[in-house]
């Protein structure tokens, strides 16, 4: 084991251990001391006692523990990879009950579960549990605050009562850069998105080497539409992550929405081997490089070359193969093909709106559906109610996708006057770009198969004329639900009130 100045490219310490597994429950520990003699640095007694302390008595608990981490903290937010953290942190509290930090970590991969794949109230509910049983247990224990703070994060959506948590847990772990990187988000919801980059930026100098901070970075740059920062940091992303499938397929993206090269997917996939396709991801990628190429043929073939039936393409969770047919029969013009694989992918998207019937996400994904049917006035219901659960004025990054769904669906089901200065405001808008068919970029919107409907109409080629020379100047206001719907008859206005205001209330009960 060594340690290295990374920024002076300098050698500062080694030493060699060969320890059992019970042996290695105070490794931690006696590593700390022995750095910081080498260091000439100073533990304070607390300090001394935290590093001193051991985890769990029980080795096999400990291992368990230890191979859960890889999983839960890999950089490609997997479902595969969660559910595997998940099951290795509960057989290591079985074992031993009183295990702290094995029940921080399980209370933050239930969070991140239900952040980014699953948002049902199951994990929710776990993770907060775990996260308290965790706080009983040990009440200073650093992990156990950044999980509370996630819950409070991403359930309750209070970002003060977060950052709170997460000053806590930065106090008790003031070297964990992933603390500093959720402050980040945070600031980044809140539309601060310069503070939310250098925040980032902050932390990749304190962790070089975490592809977390990295890939976020990648992620908030694509969302600013810095597309010269973002290629850099997605080839920092490789080079830290070489085995990531995700690190690889953004590289694509990135050099898509900036270059505008519909084929700029295809020789980051190449370097993935066949059979990895974890959550379905690279299947969806191999697929969008050929809607992207309108090589629909193509598209079929590697729909019809995998078992999987699941697919992680937008958000909120996993998607049925007959989605992704559908839109591929929807692009070529097969309209008999088009209701068969829409009408059987249909029943699954209403089942997650009822599964959660207050996360958005799932509401826009069954509102695209709907325009894809031609069913206009469903569609648009679900659209708008997606935009209610999740304004930008609460959360700038997710609301602006929220947005980017009901643009398209406004456009699918033609109604242009609605969808293209909603689309105008929307390049204009940070975060209103995705790995995904919704995306606003002027690439997106000049190659995607999905804006066609919208290639005749004066407005929309204005607008991708409008911003050949760069990246846009951005707008500060969010943008209003009220304003979205002006444009519709005073009768059907009224109508579509009531029933957004029906349903936002049996959700609410």
């Amino acid at each position: 084991m060594q340690l290295i100045d990374a920024e002076q490219d300098r050698h500062l310490w080694a030493n060699r251990y060969n320890r059992t597994i019970e042996d290695s429950l105070g490794l931690e520990g006696e590593l700390a001391t022995e750095i910081a003699e080498a260091l000439r640095a100073r533990l304070t007694p607390e300090e001394k006692e935290r590093v001193a302390k051991k985890p769990t008595q029980n080795p096999e608990a400990y291992l368990l523990y230890l191979q859960a981490l890889p999983y839960e903290q890999g950089p490609d937010t997997l479902l595969q990879d969660y559910r595997q953290a998940v099951d290795l942190y509960t057989r290591a509290i079985a074992l031993d009950p009183e295990f702290a930090l094995a029940r921080a970590h399980l209370a933050s991969t239930c969070a991140e579960i239900f952040h980014f794949q699953e948002p049902l109230d199951t994990w929710k509910n776990r993770a907060r549990s775990e996260a308290q049983a965790a706080l009983r247990l040990e009440p200073d224990l650093g992990e156990a605050h950044f999980a509370l703070g996630q819950c409070t994060f991403w359930f309750d959506e209070d970002y003060e009562r977060a950052l709170a948590e997460f000053a806590t847990a930065q106090r008790a772990l003031p070297n964990d850069s992933n603390i500093g990187a959720y402050v980040a988000a945070i600031r980044r919801r809140q539309g601060r998105w310069e503070e939310a980059l250098a925040t980032y930026q902050r932390m990749e100098k304190l962790d070089p080497q975490n592809p977390n901070i990295i890939r976020n970075l990648v992620f908030t740059n694509t969302s600013m539409r810095r597309w010269p920062q973002a290629a850099q940091a997605v080839a920092r992303f490789r080079a830290v992550a070489p085995d990531s499938v995700v690190a690889k397929i953004q590289s694509g993206y990135v050099d898509f929405m900036w270059k505008g090269d519909p084929a700029a997917l295809g020789p980051w996939l190449a370097d993935i081997p066949p059979g990895n396709d974890p959550d379905g991801v690279v299947t969806c990628a191999r697929w969008e490089d050929a809607m992207l190429r309108r090589d629909f043929a193509a598209a079929d073939r590697v729909l019809a070359q995998t078992p999987r039936n699941g697919f992680s393409y937008l958000n909120g969770g996993l998607q049925p193969k007959s989605f992704l047919a559908g839109m591929t029969a929807l692009a070529r013009g097969d309209a008999a093909a088009t209701g068969q694989q829409f009408t059987a992918a249909l029943p699954e998207f209403e089942k997650t709106v009822q599964e959660a019937p207050k996360a958005a996400e799932r509401h826009a994904n069954l509102g695209l559906v709907y325009a894809f049917l031609g069913r206009k006035n469903d569609a648009i219901r679900e659209g708008r109610l997606a935009v209610q659960l999740k304004p930008e004025s609460k959360d700038a990054n997710d609301g602006a996708i929220m947005l980017c769904y009901l643009a398209l669906i406004y456009a699918r089901v033609g109604e242009l006057d609605q969808a293209i200065p909603l689309i105008e405001q929307l390049l204009r808008t940070p975060g209103a770009v995705d790995s995904v068919d919704y995306s606003i970029s002027r690439n997106d919107l000049k190659f995607r198969w999905e804006w066609d409907g919208l290639r005749k109409d004066p407005r929309f080629r204005s607008l991708l004329d409008e911003i050949k020379g760069g990246p846009p100047s951005y707008s500060v206001a969010p943008i209003q639900l009220t304003a979205l719907i002006s444009a519709s008859p005073p009768q059907q206005r009224q109508a579509e009130k009531m029933d957004s205001a029906s349903r936002l209330a049996a959700i609410k009960g």
